[in-house]
């Protein structure tokens, strides 16, 4: 769930301490009552006895005031030690939150297929295309109907079987994070999160996948997780954090059924708990995601402030920002909130994957995790990303930071 610090109660209103002047004053005027009620009500003979007289005018007046002072100044007492209680129980929370909001996931393995990548490509080259801005949406037949639509796709033959093409590119990505999976026990569990968009029926993209997954060789046992997108990693981050597991994702964007202005994608990484982990050197974290609460320009510009502030990272370290699965119609806030927090970006500086490879639908948030972590194996800074999804979600902001990095942050 969001964790949200703007929420954190105020501190507690201090009581407002005794007046001494006007306790001064007090006395004064309780002794002249005395005076005044002694002469009216007192024993005739009275005044004659001035011993007497001057005990019941001051004396008793004086008690009473001393009595209220007693009581003014245990008010006192007692509220300040309410104000002082709420404030440390609103300090512990504040701090507990922070904690909770710093934590952060290794990304261990990644895999990564765009319609930029040739099959005898090494990574490299496909980011390399990813960063200097390369086009691969352009007009070509749909898998769904064979019409000519502007959209790119992980193969150019769209009169291949669809079931093949899916298996290969399962195929692939798994035979990616292989060699990081066999440098763990066969016992290490596993968590698997499916992020998968595709027009083919749910019954025969399943049957594909089941025979990709016996067909790769993995040993470890495999557990389903529920959800999607960056949601999923943020309710991890507050409920399995101290988990044993590893969560691998894999997501796939493949024959959308309106393929128009799309991307076909297929993602792998794999996360781990920096609490438990300790067998793989990771090759960078993924810090808590925050998400605007409503598509506003105020909430996007508080949502990146908060990403930031979860490292914690000043914005003019970023290197690279990475915008993906965003309507255009955002784009003049996502502009609007880098004027305000200004990141010192490399060219070319926002690198939008909507225009170079169309929307990649659930797929989105992970292809530029897995874009920005390739950039930062290969010894780059930090990364920010701006990532959408479902029209209807809010954006999501998030910090990609190199391990050596944070471990400087926290030394």
């Amino acid at each position: 769930m969001p964790i949200r610090l703007d929420k954190i109660p105020p501190l507690a209103l201090r009581p407002q301490r005794p007046r001494f002047l006007l306790w001064l004053a007090m006395l004064l005027l309780f002794c002249l009552l005395g005076v005044a009620a002694t002469l009216l009500f007192g024993d005739e003979t009275l005044p004659q006895r001035s011993s007497d007289f001057w005990s019941w005018a001051v004396s008793i007046p004086i008690l009473v005031w001393c009595v209220l002072g007693f009581g003014r100044v245990l008010l006192h007492a007692g509220e300040q030690g309410a104000a002082d209680g709420w404030d440390e129980a609103r300090e512990e929370d504040l701090i507990r939150k922070i904690r909770q909001g710093r934590r952060s996931q290794q990304v261990l393995g990644v895999s990564l297929q765009t319609a930029l990548e040739e099959p005898a490509d090494v990574p490299e080259i496909q980011l390399d295309a990813l960063l200097s801005g390369t086009t691969a949406l352009k007009s070509q037949a749909s898998r769904v109907d064979g019409s000519i639509l502007r959209h790119s796709c992980l193969s150019n033959d769209a009169d291949e079987n669809p079931e093949a093409i899916l298996l290969s590119i399962w195929a692939q990505t798994l035979a990616d994070m292989v060699p990081t999976l066999a440098q763990l026990p066969a016992d290490q569990p596993l968590a698997l999160l499916l992020d998968v968009d595709t027009g083919l029926p749910e019954k025969q993209w399943r049957r594909v996948w089941r025979q990709a997954w016996r067909e790769s060789g993995i040993r470890q046992p495999v557990t389903p997780v529920d959800g999607t997108g960056l949601a999923a990693l943020d309710q991890w981050l507050d409920q399995r954090i101290g988990d044993r597991a590893l969560l691998l994702v894999l997501a796939v964007q493949f024959a959308p059924q309106q393929p128009e202005g799309t991307a076909e994608a297929a993602v792998g990484l794999l996360f781990g708990n920096r609490l438990t982990q300790t067998t793989l050197p990771p090759i960078a974290y993924l810090h808590r995601p925050e998400q605007e609460r409503k598509p506003t320009a105020d909430d996007l510009l508080y949502a990146t402030r908060q990403a930031l502030d979860w490292v914690p990272l000043e914005s003019t370290s970023i290197e690279q920002v990475w915008q993906v699965g965003i309507d255009g119609r955002r784009a003049a806030a996502i502009a609007g909130v880098l004027s305000e927090v200004p990141m010192s970006v490399n060219r070319p500086g926002l690198c939008n994957l909507d225009a170079m490879l169309g929307h990649p639908g659930c797929a989105s948030p992970w292809l530029a995790v897995a874009a920005g972590a390739q950039a930062i194996r290969r010894g780059a800074g930090p990364q920010f990303i701006f990532s959408g999804g479902a029209a209807a979600a809010g954006l999501w902001g998030t910090v990609l930071m190199p391990a050596s990095a944070l471990l400087k942050l926290e030394s």
